[in-house]
C-alpha cells in the first residue's frame, strides 16, 4: 500500500472512531509483531497498520492509555483474539511522530502489567476490558540475594557491551525496585520476543529475577567470549596494520631509492623459471612452497639467500628427460678401436652393454666397474662409452671422500650447505641421462661424519635410485637413467654389498707391443699438440720407443710412458724454439743425452747368475711385478734369518719352505749335517717395501734348494704358486698381472700352479706369445724346470 492510500485509511478510520465511544473501563489494545513492552520502560513504537494507527490516534485524542500486546504469529497482518498473548502492559503514549517518510512512531512508557478479560466487539481497532496486575511488594532474603545477582550481572553486561550509553549503569545501580529491576534488564536483554513475552508473563518476583538471571547469564558468557574474541583479533589486526604500514613505508624507501619493483620481478622470473623446469608434482610444490616463503622475506632477511641458492638449485637440474638417440652399435665399435688398442674382451664387454642398452633404453643396466692399474685406460673407456651413446659425461672423483653428507648432500640448517657429489653431478652434465664416472671409488673413507660407501649403495642399486634423495633437495630426483660406470684400482677396499652392485671387469697391465702401439698412435701425437709442436718437426723412432719402455719405465700402464716422451718432446722443442734446427728426430743415441742413462737393464740376468737367488712374481695394486728371493748360508746352528720387511704370511711361506727342503734333502743331494752347522738368511730386496701373501712359496723353495745344492736358476724364468708340506702347488691370484709384468721385464719362461690353468685365457695375447708356460703340479716339477743344465756354475768351476 503507498502511502498516500494508508493515509487516506488512517484517515478515515480516524473518522470513524469519532463517532464511535469506547467506554471507560476499556483499554484500546495495539498489537505488535517483535516487541514487548516492559513497566517503568520508555521505548518508540512504529506502527503500520491502519487499526494501529486509529488506536494511537484515538487514545493520543482521549488522552487515554494503550495496551501493548505481543501477537503470537507475526505473519497475520490483522490478528484477531485469538492471535494475541493475554498478558499486556499498559502504556501512556509519550509522543507522536509522523516521520517525512509517512511512518508514524509512538514513544510508550509502560505503567503496569494487565490481563485481558475479553474484547470488545464492533469497534474499528481492538479495545478489551483488562484485569490490573499490581507489582508485588513482598521481600525476603531470596529475593534480596537474587536482586544482588541480577544488578551485578546486568551491571557487567552493560561493561561488556561495545557501544552501551555510561547512564544506563546508573539506571541500574540507581533501580531499588527487584520487580523494576528485572524488567528493566529483560528490556535490553538480546532475546527472543517470544522469551521476553514469557517474562512478563512471569508475576512473582523470585521466578521472574530466576529466569531474567538464567538469559542473562547465557548472554554474559556469550558477551565474555566475543569480548576475548575481540581483543585477540584486535590484537592480531594491530600487529598486521603495524607489518601492512612498514612494508608500505619500505616499499617507499626502495622506491624512492630505484629498487622497488626488483623483488617484485625477481619472484615473477623464478615463478616462470620453475613452469619450464617441469619438475614432478613433489618437486614443483615444495619450488612453490619455498617461493612464496622468499616472496614474503624481507629483502635484509639473512635466510633470503639460502631459500633463493635453494631454489636455483631446484629449477637449474635437468628434471626432464632429452630426446635420446638411438646407439649405433657399429659407430660404438669404431669409436673404441679409435680411442684405445688392445683391450679386445673389455671392448667386447662394452658393446655388449651398448647393445643391451639399445634394446632396452628404459631396463635396469647394470654398474660396471673398470679395475686395473693405473694408467691402463679406465677413465678414457668411461669417455668413450659417452661418445658412443651421444651423453654428456660426468666425472666425480670419490678418492678420499670420508663424509656421507659428499654423497647425500647438506641439509639446509646449515649455513654453506650443498647438494651431494652426484647431484652435482647431474647439474654439471645437463642431463638426467649422462654418463657418470664414479673415479676411485676404492679410495673412499669412513670418518665420524658416517661411512659414505654406504651412501652409495643407494646410488648404484638400480632398484632405488629412481627415488634417490639428496638432504639437500629434500624431494627425490630419479638416477635410473644414469649411466653410471666405476673404477678401481683394486677391489680389497671396497665393501662386499657395494662390489655386490657393480660388475667388475678387470683391465691387465700392457705389454711391450702394446705400449709401443699405444705410443705410436696416441702418446706421440698427443705430447706435440702439448709441446706446441708439429708432426713434421719432431718425430721419435720406434726403436727409441721400444728404448723407452724397456729402459726408462716398468709399470702396468702408460702414464709414465707419456711422460718420458713428454721430457724427450720438449728437448726438440727447445731447440726448434731456438732456430738450431727445424725438424728434429730422436733416435736411441739421443736418448742418453735427453733422458739419461737408463733406469732398468740387465737386473735379471745379473741376480740370478749365483746360486740361491729365484725371480718370483707378486701382485700389487698398481700391477705385476717381478720379485727376487735370495738366499745365502753362514755358520751357525740351524736358525732361520728373514728379511726383506715380509708379513707374516710370508714369513710361514719361508718357513714352510725350508721344511720342505729338509725333508727332500736325500731326493735333492743335500748333507744333512749341513742344516745343523748353518744358519739360513733369506731376503726379499726392496727392503721399504711391506710384502705379503703366500704366492711366493715356490720362489722361496726353488731358492733354498738352488742354495743347498749350489746351482743357479734360470735367469729367463720366474715362477709363483703356494707350496703346501706335501709338496703340492696350490692356485694364487693375480696369474693375468703378474705374467704380464714377466712380459714387460724380458722373461721368456713363467711357471705357474697348473691350478691356475682357468686363468690362461685371461692373459693377453701379446703376452702369451711372448712367454713360455710351465704348468706345476708338485715342487719337483720346479726343481726340474727352474734350474741351468749345468750342475755347477761357472764361478764355481
Amino acid at each position: 500500500m503507498s502511502p498516500d492510500s494508508q493515509n487516506s485509511g488512517s484517515a478515515a478510520a480516524g473518522a470513524k472512531a469519532e463517532s464511535i465511544a469506547i467506554p471507560s473501563d476499556a483499554l484500546i489494545i495495539v498489537p505488535v509483531r517483535n516487541i514487548v513492552l516492559f513497566p517503568a520502560v520508555i521505548a518508540p513504537i512504529t506502527i503500520a497498520r491502519a487499526k494501529s494507527i486509529a488506536a494511537a490516534q484515538q487514545a493520543l485524542r482521549e488522552q487515554r492509555p494503550i495496551g501493548i500486546l505481543l501477537q503470537r504469529n507475526t505473519e497475520i497482518d490483522d490478528p484477531g483474539p485469538d492471535d494475541l498473548h493475554r498478558i499486556c502492559t499498559i502504556a501512556n503514549i509519550v509522543r507522536y511522530i509522523t516521520a517525512p517518510d509517512e511512518t508514524h512512531h509512538i514513544v510508550c512508557q509502560g505503567v503496569q502489567r494487565a490481563r485481558i478479560l475479553d474484547f470488545l466487539p464492533g469497534t474499528p481497532f481492538l479495545a478489551a476490558r483488562v484485569l490490573h496486575i499490581p507489582e508485588p511488594t513482598t521481600t525476603s532474603p531470596e529475593i534480596e540475594a537474587r536482586f544482588m545477582n541480577l544488578q551485578r550481572q546486568a551491571i557487567e553486561a552493560v561493561q561488556l557491551l561495545p557501544q552501551a550509553p555510561p547512564e544506563l549503569v546508573g539506571a541500574f545501580q540507581a533501580t531499588t525496585s527487584p520487580g523494576a529491576l528485572a524488567d528493566l534488564t529483560a528490556s535490553y536483554m538480546d532475546i527472543k520476543p517470544q522469551e521476553k513475552q514469557e517474562i512478563l508473563e512471569t508475576i512473582d518476583l523470585a521466578s521472574r529475577m530466576e529466569k531474567v538471571s538464567r538469559y542473562l547469564a547465557e548472554r554474559l558468557e556469550v558477551l565474555r567470549l566475543s569480548n576475548e574474541i575481540g581483543q585477540k583479533t584486535k590484537a592480531a589486526l594491530d600487529e598486521r596494520q603495524r607489518e601492512v604500514l612498514l612494508r608500505e613505508q619500505m616499499a617507499t624507501i626502495q622506491r624512492q631509492l630505484g629498487e622497488g619493483e626488483g623483488k617484485s620481478q625477481e619472484v615473477a622470473e623464478l615463478s616462470a623459471a620453475i613452469d619450464k623446469a617441469k619438475m614432478p608434482p613433489e618437486a614443483e610444490s615444495q619450488a612453490r612452497k619455498e617461493l612464496r616463503r622468499y616472496e614474503r622475506m624481507p629483502e635484509a632477511a639473512a635466510e633470503g639467500g639460502m631459500v633463493r641458492s635453494y631454489l636455483d638449485w631446484l629449477i637449474d637440474l635437468p628434471w626432464a628427460l632429452p630426446d635420446e638417440k638411438p646407439i649405433d652399435i657399429r659407430e660404438a665399435r669404431r669409436i673404441l678401436d679409435e680411442d684405445h688398442f688392445g683391450l679386445e674382451k673389455i671392448k667386447a664387454r662394452i658393446i655388449e652393454y651398448l647393445a643391451v642398452r639399445k634394446l632396452a633404453p628404459h631396463g635396469k643396466a647394470p654398474i660396471l666397474c673398470f679395475v686395473g692399474p693405473p694408467g691402463v685406460g679406465k677413465t678414457s673407456l668411461g669417455q668413450s662409452i659417452a661418445r658412443a651413446m651421444a651423453r654428456p659425461f660426468v666425472r666425480v672423483s670419490l678418492g678420499g671422500v670420508h663424509d656421507e653428507a659428499e654423497i647425500r648432500g647438506h641439509r639446509r640448517t646449515y649455513i654453506g650447505a650443498l647438494p651431494g657429489n652426484i647431484i652435482q653431478g647431474i647439474k654439471k652434465a645437463g642431463s638426467r641421462a649422462c654418463v657418470m664416472m664414479l673415479d676411485e671409488i676404492d679410495k673412499m673413507g669412513r670418518g665420524i661424519q658416517g661411512d659414505p660407501s654406504a651412501a652409495m649403495l643407494e646410488v648404484l642399486d638400480p632398484e632405488q635410485n629412481g627415488t634417490f634423495r639428496d638432504n639437500y633437495l629434500g624431494v627425490p630426483f630419479d638416477l635410473s637413467r644414469v649411466a653410471f660406470i666405476a673404477t678401481a684400482n683394486m677391489l680389497d677396499t671396497i665393501p662386499g654389498p657395494l662390489q655386490d652392485r657393480m660388475e667388475i671387469i678387470s683391465l691387465p697391465g700392457y705389454t711391450e707391443d702394446e705400449k709401443l702401439e699405444i705410443a705410436r698412435r696416441y702418446l706421440v701425437r698427443r705430447q706435440l699438440e702439448a709441446n706446441g709442436l708439429k708432426p713434421d718437426q719432431a718425430t721419435i723412432e720406434d726403436e727409441a720407443l721400444r728404448s723407452i719402455i724397456k729402459g726408462y719405465t716398468r709399470e702396468a700402464g702408460v702414464r709414465s710412458l707419456e711422460r718420458e716422451i713428454g721430457k724427450a718432446l720438449r728437448h726438440a722443442a727447445v731447440q726448434i724454439a731456438e732456430g738450431s734446427s727445424s725438424k728434429v728426430t730422436l733416435g736411441t743415441r739421443d736418448l742418453t743425452t735427453v733422458l739419461g742413462q737408463p733406469r732398468f737393464e740387465g737386473e735379471i740376468a745379473l741376480r740370478t747368475s749365483v746360486p740361491g737367488v729365484a725371480t718370483g712374481l707378486a701382485w700389487t695394486p698398481v700391477g705385476g711385478d717381478i720379485l727376487f728371493i735370495e738366499a745365502t748360508r753362514v755358520p751357525g746352528k740351524g736358525g732361520l734369518i728373514l728379511t726383506g720387511q715380509l708379513g707374516d704370511v710370508m714369513r710361514e711361506s719361508a718357513q714352510a719352505a725350508l721344511t720342505l727342503v729338509k725333508s727332500r734333502a736325500s731326493q735333492l743331494g743335500i748333507d744333512p749335517s749341513l742344516f745343523e752347522k748353518s744358519d739360513i738368511h733369506v731376503h726379499v730386496p726392496a727392503g721399504a717395501t711391506p710384502k705379503d701373501g703366500p704366492s711366493a712359496g715356490v720362489a722361496m723353495f726353488t731358492a733354498l734348494s738352488s742354495l743347498l745344492t749350489n746351482r743357479t736358476v734360470r735367469h729367463d724364468t720366474a715362477m709363483t704358486g703356494e707350496i703346501s708340506l706335501r709338496g703340492l702347488v696350490l692356485p694364487v691370484g693375480g696369474i693375468k698381472e703378474k705374467v704380464v709384468a714377466a712380459a714387460a721385464a724380458g722373461l721368456t719362461r713363467v711357471m705357474l700352479p697348473a691350478r691356475n690353468r682357468r686363468d690362461f685365457d685371461d692373459i693377453p695375447q701379446g703376452a702369451r706369445d711372448k712367454l713360455e708356460f710351465i704348468w706345476l703340479e708338485r715342487v719337483d716339477d720346479a726343481i726340474a724346470q727352474a734350474f741351468d743344465p749345468a750342475k755347477e756354475p761357472a764361478a764355481a768351476r
